[in-house]
């Protein structure tokens, strides 16, 4: 087990802990009452924020582990760390200003179409090869 894919896994999580800090934080200082998951434009930015970070965790991470696992290590792990960075930049900018998500999330999605490129590469060499 490489320690890199690890600790880019336990960074995954964390932003994942920190996207629910945020919709909670905005969910008291709005006064949006749960289940409800509209009401103010800040807190509905961090609650997409939140869904839309969850929903490409579940592509990323099963790819990062797989192109690891098909001997793609280093390179995972650099496409990892680069689609950390990506993931807070499109955090951050999605917060600010919503307009301006585009580069952080065009990265971030390509990030992972490499990840499982790489793993569906491994996984075909693999079955060719016996």
């Amino acid at each position: 087990m490489s320690a890199w894919i690890s600790l880019i896994t336990l960074l995954t999580l964390v932003l994942m802990f920190a996207t629910g800090v945020i919709v909670g934080a905005a969910r008291g200082k709005y006064q949006i009452k749960a289940p409800a998951v509209s009401g103010h434009p800040i807190f509905e930015r961090a609650y997409r924020v939140q869904m839309n970070t969850l929903e490409q965790v579940l592509l990323f991470l099963p790819s990062l582990w797989l192109a690891h696992g098909y001997g793609y290590t280093n390179v995972a792990a650099i496409i990892g760390a680069i689609w950390l960075l990506a993931r807070t930049g499109y955090i951050i900018t999605y917060l600010r200003d919503p307009a301006q998500r585009g580069l952080p999330f065009t990265v971030s999605i390509l990030c992972s179409a490499i990840l499982m490129g790489l793993a569906g590469f491994g996984i075909i060499m693999r079955l060719i090869s016996g």
